[in-house]
């Protein structure tokens, strides 16, 4: 869900940045999905809408860990393409980002359907079905709230996403007050957590079209059927757009209101060099 920027990201050759964000996507995407998976089938007794709140943040903490050195910690499409406008990113590491990102959502998925096939079979007697009291197909991907309109689902994903950007420009902002080093991957967990505390309750907070669509399209083929791209109104492509805006949205707002008025690098290692005098 997040990304920095790191010296070893613009060595790295694609094919190892893709190597990369595929084990690290994995990692990070069986925690929140295998989290869903338990409350659902538990039925509440094995988990709470806590949980895989705590469960997302604690992914995205560990696979920003397992990345940064590497791929700078690229977990989030809508990011990725972000950086990639702005400038940030050339398009072979757009590409092997990408494809690592949804290879790897999509075995995470595969890999929790495996690890939940006895008690999904147990759950629905083997119907696996995307709407009615035993519906499976959100513990994959997310869905609308039935009381939210198509509208009001993605205003809420865009401005969850833009909030997202805005955390992670915050985190990793040196001209400003970033976090400390080593911190930046558990704020960031953090964040997530803090979206899906706040903003969870209409969509099921995606903010990452690699984190929505790959699973989609695995239950597609594992038995839930195309329905799986026309329930809620075909909402399957407002977790793909609507993030993207939203990136691109709190990445403006940040330049505008934040980083536009950062004081130049000049006085701030002034007034680094005067706190170390003062202190010495």
């Amino acid at each position: 869900y997040c990304r920095k920027s790191s010296k070893e990201a613009q060595s790295t050759t694609a094919t190892t940045i893709l190597l990369t964000l595929l084990s690290l996507f994995l990692f990070t995407q069986v925690f929140g999905l295998s989290s869903v998976a338990q409350v659902v089938l538990g039925k509440g007794n094995t988990g709470q809408y806590l949980s895989i709140n705590m469960a997302f943040g604690i992914g995205v903490t560990l696979g920003i860990h397992a990345s940064g050195g590497i791929s700078g910690g690229h977990l989030n499409a809508a990011i990725t393409v972000m950086e990639f406008i702005l400038g940030n990113l050339d398009w072979k590491k757009l590409t092997a980002y990408l494809i690592g990102q949804f290879l790897g959502s999509f075995m995470a998925a595969a890999t929790v359907f495996g690890l939940y096939y006895d008690a999904l079979y147990d759950y629905t007697n083997g119907n696996f079905t995307v709407t009615g009291p035993t519906a499976t197909a959100l513990i994959f991907s997310t869905y609308p709230a039935p009381n939210v309109s198509l509208l009001g689902a993605f205003f809420t994903e865009f401005m969850a996403t833009v909030m997202l950007v805005l955390g992670v420009s915050v985190i990793h902002d040196e001209k400003n007050n970033a976090a400390l080093k080593g911190t930046q991957p558990l704020i960031c967990g953090i964040l997530v957590l803090g979206i899906g505390l706040g903003m969870g309750m209409n969509t099921g907070y995606a903010i990452n079209p690699s984190r929505d669509l790959p699973p989609r399209i695995f239950t597609a083929i594992a038995g839930w059927g195309t329905e799986v791209f026309t329930a809620g109104h075909h909402w399957w492509w407002v977790p793909v757009t609507a993030p993207v805006l939203g990136s691109l949205t709190g990445a403006l707002i940040y330049k505008l209101f934040i980083e536009f008025h950062n004081q130049p690098d000049e006085e701030i290692v002034n007034k680094k060099a005067q706190r170390d005098v003062e202190t010495s």
